[in-house]
């Protein structure tokens, strides 16, 4: 499912995205950054709340967007959940306490942080979205920087 070619992943479901998200889970090292990328209803959140659920976490994920962070136990550690929509650049990120978040996280995901990456070249990147017609669930997701198993 994760590829080196940064193939478009098919998501014609939530079990696959459910199932994308523990790959992730499984291939992201400790302390990772993941950035969210797309389109409003792309399932950025939907992603999380699995990738959550992967880390061994029972927490009710809901999205950060007034929040701007929300914080996930799991057995191998903190899932930061940051929503950066409303914040312009990576600087506002930063101010928010970014880097200090991250040191204690087992993974950090920022959705609509694309700000970050030309910062952070470490960080993972998945950009989900929404294909052809709104009223069919279609969804695909292609990594830009997968994650090694």
């Amino acid at each position: 499912m994760l590829n080196e070619h940064h193939e478009r992943v098919a998501l014609p479901d939530e079990r696959a995205v459910a199932a994308l998200a523990r790959a992730a889970a499984d291939a992201l090292p400790a302390g990772s950054l993941l950035v969210l990328s797309g389109p409003l209803g792309a399932g950025k959140t939907t992603f999380v709340r699995h990738l959550a659920r992967a880390l061994g976490s029972a927490a009710e994920v809901t999205s950060p967007t007034y929040a701007l962070v929300h914080e996930y136990p799991t057995p191998a550690g903190t899932l930061i959940h940051v929503d950066a929509y409303r914040l312009e650049r990576a600087a506002a990120l930063r101010a928010l306490g970014l880097d200090e978040l991250r040191e204690r996280a087992r993974l950090t995901v920022v959705e609509w942080g694309e700000s970050l990456l030309d910062e952070e070249p470490e960080a993972f990147h998945l950009s989900l979205d929404r294909a052809g017609d709104p009223d069919v669930a279609l969804y695909g997701a292609t990594w830009r920087r997968p994650p090694r198993r």
